[in-house]
């Protein structure tokens, strides 16, 4: 009988296997960390070797302490970090190069040059998106113009490109299927997203065989099998990992918000079956695609949310684990007039300055440890108001509450500012990891574990929920005034 469904949640610097059962409760969580890489200032890669083998190590595990065994799990959902670029070949299954990860800036020359040639009208109104180095489709031209013989290779069609989701289908799958869903789709900045298909003037502009790209599929179908014949578990559910969020928070209607709290924070509006194109530098994605029915999202990425933390605890030293941050910040009652903007690989919506860099404002000799912390979690939620309010502005839609997930939304003290200064309800579901939860739904619809929507919308509760205490707006000003030292661009 199948009890079970197994999330796959490939982050940027770990590997989990979540396994829910058919009340959305989560049975087990196995997790485990890679390297990551930084070969030169602004550069950031892993090696998809050690992706896929985390990825591996950890569903084997997660199986073996539940005591279960493969005909029990209805099948597998994959959410992915997004934009992250790998390139492999055909026959060998081997990686050309180092997977390029969303953050790195290496190609932001060329996207400049491309914006000076007056692209960025022509790119947005086929992609959705902002030319920025975010994205993935000049990543894959740096790897064809820089690995020796790696673009002769995929002229000659013996490469595969894929991002993280691709990746792990096709080995997954032993090489037997070369997918991507539309979600990933549309963040390569190569797809179509009103032709829902792979674009060929951007191929053309991008210098990229489409012979390298993968099919592309629904966010909830049987795509292939991972194991062997009679314990064959159904891969049947991918989404980039923000889109899976916000299907794992139940933002089902047009209007809904989320935020999740990650190594970088992604705020997504659902817009409905119609893409809305931002006024204010925010990205029109597509949310998922389940049967026909195509949901667009508007989405404002911030290049750096949890991380920040990470970066107090390794970079300057003053927390030993990153958990210990509220607590620091709690020694004392406010930031002291210091703002921190955590532009640390650059500023993304809805300023989009990809030279910008990280810096604290307002030092004093009064300035201690727990002012520097309390402004780093400050800066999380000052740039989620950011985008909250260019929501706002583009859908003309007031938002009432903000559901948020991931591991910093467990900061009280972050939530509950978050909240003052957005005046509106933050909320917390009971199941913090909504990005294994969204993307178990979707392997779980397409296997009939799961029979529609309705029946999973019963199963999200509230944890808690924080609501508005004080006013802000002086923090508000010193935020902006801020923020406008940080940006090269005035």
């Amino acid at each position: 009988m199948k009890q079970y469904i197994l999330a796959l949640d490939q982050g940027t610097s770990s590997s989990r296997a979540i396994i829910f059962n058919h009340d959305g409760k989560m049975c087990g969580v196995t997790q485990k960390e890679f390297p990551q890489y930084y070969p030169r200032a602004g550069w950031v890669e892993h090696n998809p070797m050690e992706i896929l083998s985390s990825q591996l190590s950890v569903i084997v595990e997660s199986i073996t302490k539940l005591g279960i065994i493969g005909r029990e799990i209805a099948g597998i959902g994959i959410a992915n970090q997004r934009e992250t670029t790998i390139v492999w070949d055909a026959e060998t299954g081997n990686p050309v190069y180092n997977a390029i990860v969303w953050q790195d800036r290496r190609t932001a020359e060329y996207c400049d040059r491309l914006i000076a040639d007056g692209m960025t009208d022509f790119i947005r109104e086929k992609t959705g998106l902002i030319i920025d180095a975010y994205f993935s489709s000049t990543k894959i031209r740096w790897i064809l113009d820089n690995v020796p013989g790696a673009r002769e290779r995929a002229e000659e069609g013996k490469l595969r490109f894929g991002t993280v989701d691709s990746w792990l289908v096709w080995n997954l799958t032993r090489s037997k299927v070369h997918i991507t869903d539309v979600t990933n789709a549309s963040r390569t900045m190569l797809f179509n997203i009103h032709k829902m298909e792979w674009d060929e003037d951007l191929l053309k502009l991008f210098d990229i065989p489409l012979s390298m790209m993968p099919r592309v599929v629904s966010s909830s179908e049987i795509y292939g099998y991972f194991g062997v014949v009679d314990d064959a578990i159904p891969i049947s559910g991918i989404a980039g990992d923000q889109q899976a969020a916000l299907f794992g928070q139940m933002c089902t209607q047009p209007g809904t918000v989320k935020n999740t709290y990650g190594t970088g924070c992604f705020l997504l509006m659902n817009t409905g079956d119609k893409p809305v194109v931002s006024k204010n530098n925010l990205i029109t994605t597509i949310a998922w695609k389940i049967g026909d029915v195509v949901n667009y999202a508007l989405e404002g990425s911030i290049f750096v949310g949890g991380s920040v933390v990470q970066w107090l605890r390794d970079g300057l030293g003053i927390i030993r684990k990153s958990s210990d941050i509220e607590a620091l910040a709690l020694t004392v009652p406010d930031n002291g007039g210091v703002y921190f903007v955590p532009a640390l690989t650059g500023l993304g919506a809805p300023y989009w300055d990809q030279y910008a860099k990280g810096s604290i404002n307002g030092i004093t000799r009064g300035t201690t440890a727990g002012h520097i912390a309390r402004a780093a979690l400050e800066g999380i939620a000052f740039q989620t108001m950011d985008i909250v309010e260019a929501m706002h502005s583009d859908s003309n839609i007031d938002i009432f509450e903000l559901k948020v997930d991931g591991g910093a939304s467990r900061n009280n003290l972050l939530m509950q500012f978050q909240s003052d200064i957005l005046g509106c309800d933050v909320i917390r579901p009971e199941v913090t990891e909504t990005t294994a939860l969204g993307a178990a739904y979707l392997a779980g619809l397409s296997t009939g574990f799961w029979n529609d929507i309705d029946e999973i919308k019963q199963q999200w509760a509230i944890e808690r929920r924080f609501t508005p205490s004080s006013s802000q707006d002086e923090a508000k000003r010193g935020w902006r005034n801020a923020v406008t030292r940080t940006l090269t661009k005035k």
